[in-house]
């Protein structure tokens, strides 16, 4: 009985330090993207469009009883998201210029409000078409992020600003779905429009205003392989 007592108490203590060791990385985190002004405009674009994700997934269902004929049909729409979203990665490397990560991000989120403006006007062609958008507009924003992140974050720093930019991005993500879900019992078209503003925030809060330097082939490609990494 001592004995199991004791591997209980280790086992709490070992947990104990491990989350302190996780808020200490949050915090380090949070504290390196505050300093870098293009890091938290990206940062703050990349949390709108992921709780505006987080709204339309919610209203997904209901997409598909209105508008392709079942709600089944509805979660289909996020295949044609991921498949766009891997398809314009896979170009992205090969442009002859490459733009900046604000600038990318900037074009990238004001996409994705039209995106979902098209999603609301209640017709097939027009979901068809933002969905599309959407996920063409996905893959090169996260890859612009990563980029930006390899390029501003002091790299004893890296991991622990990814880690604070994927919890923040999944906060967003959770909110917007609970969000979704409330309003989309109110009127979809409503919830779809206020999805709609919220990447169009994201431009509003200065994405692509600041200073942001061309990146090279080799940081697309690192951006790259972190947007498939962590997908």
């Amino acid at each position: 009985m001592a004995r199991a007592g004791a591997g209980a108490d280790a086992r709490a203590l070992r947990g104990l330090r491990g989350l302190q060791g996780l808020r200490a990385d949050l915090g380090a985190g949070a504290r390196a993207v505050l300093r870098s002004r293009p890091l938290a405009r990206a940062t703050a674009g990349s949390v709108c469009a992921a709780a505006a994700q987080g709204m339309l997934v919610a209203c997904l269902p209901q997409l598909g009883t209105r508008v392709l004929g079942a709600a089944g049909r509805g979660p289909l729409l996020l295949a044609l998201v991921a498949a766009a979203g891997l398809a314009a990665n896979a170009l992205l490397p090969r442009l002859p210029q490459r733009p900046a990560p604000l600038r990318v991000l900037r074009w990238t989120l004001a996409a994705q409000s039209l995106a979902l403006l098209l999603a609301a006007t209640g017709r097939a062609p027009s979901l068809l078409a933002g969905s599309l958008l959407l996920g063409a507009a996905d893959g090169p924003q996260l890859t612009a992020l990563f980029t930006l992140r390899h390029q501003e974050a002091p790299e004893r720093l890296r991991g622990q600003v990814f880690t604070t930019g994927a919890s923040l991005k999944l906060t967003g993500f959770a909110l917007g779905v609970a969000l979704g879900g409330r309003l989309g019992a109110w009127s979809l078209d409503g919830t779809l429009l206020a999805a709609a503003a919220l990447p169009a925030l994201g431009v509003a809060l200065g994405v692509g205003g600041g200073p942001a330097r061309v990146c090279s082939g080799a940081e697309v490609r690192a951006g790259v392989g972190e947007a498939w990494g962590r997908r």
